[in-house]
């Protein structure tokens, strides 16, 4: 059975209980992570998946919470011996950002190390990511403080699908991704440029009539996240919840 962990779920100030906002899609043949966590090996192995058996990498944007913890993943990968290739996608605007800093380690120099490949996508509405057997991934540009991703992945029968929003506000983009899909998981870090809050959230999963809401992303610290579902209930009549680190999804 395809089913999407989710590895953290909190914005950018992780605390004991929430680690920052990752994903990962496991299949038959392979895990695909969506962005990459401070202590990814340690998130991977609480959540049981081994680390050889990650195959490719979504990078959604370029912003620390979301992409500090590559380096140490490849590092992990090559000093455990691995041999396979894996893959990267994202934007160009993150993918020339990571092979700039994996530059500054000098990691051209590390002996025997494992293939990768970078691959950039359009950004451009419902490019196809990744198609497998069991599932596809489709990506769409969102609305952040730098060129981000929100995606959608859909089990091979289109039925059932899963949105995540990534990091945006509010947009016309997204509400098309997210058009009628099963779960929307969706941000929750407040109102603001580059964001959102649980009202809007909730608008967002009404105006793209989804079946339910999944708020993640949000302000994991003083009890951050204790309105949430109800501010977006207030939008969205739908069953709402809050993602919680290691919940798992059939796709």
């Amino acid at each position: 059975m395809t089913k999407l962990i989710i590895l953290g779920t909190s914005n950018a100030i992780p605390d004991l209980h929430h680690e920052t906002t990752h994903l990962a899609l496991i299949g038959h043949d392979g895990v695909v992570m969506v962005d990459c966590g401070s202590a990814p090996t340690l998130r991977l192995n609480q959540a049981g998946i081994a680390l050889d058996s990650v195959t490719d990498l979504i990078t959604t944007h370029f912003h620390p919470d979301h992409v500090a913890g590559v380096p140490l993943l490849l590092m992990n990968m090559w000093l455990s011996g691995r041999q396979k290739p894996l893959r990267i996608f994202g934007l160009h605007h993150c993918l020339e950002r990571l092979e700039d800093t994996m530059g500054f380690y000098n990691w051209e120099n590390w002996p025997d190390f494992f293939p990768v490949a970078f691959h950039r996508l359009p950004e451009k509405p419902g490019v196809l990511v990744l198609e497998r057997d069991a599932y596809r991934i489709l990506a769409s540009p969102v609305r952040h403080l730098v060129p981000t991703i929100g995606l959608r992945f859909e089990a091979a029968a289109g039925r059932p699908s899963v949105v995540y929003s990534c990091d945006t506000e509010p947009c016309p983009a997204l509400i098309q991704l997210a058009a009628g899909a099963d779960v929307l998981i969706h941000e929750a870090s407040g109102e603001g440029d580059g964001h959102s809050s649980a009202a809007q959230a909730g608008e967002v999963a009404r105006q793209a009539g989804v079946g339910r809401l999944l708020l993640i992303h949000y302000p994991a610290e003083d009890g951050g996240p204790s309105t949430l579902t109800g501010e977006a209930k207030q939008a969205f009549a739908g069953p709402v919840a809050l993602a919680t680190d290691l919940m798992e999804l059939a796709l």
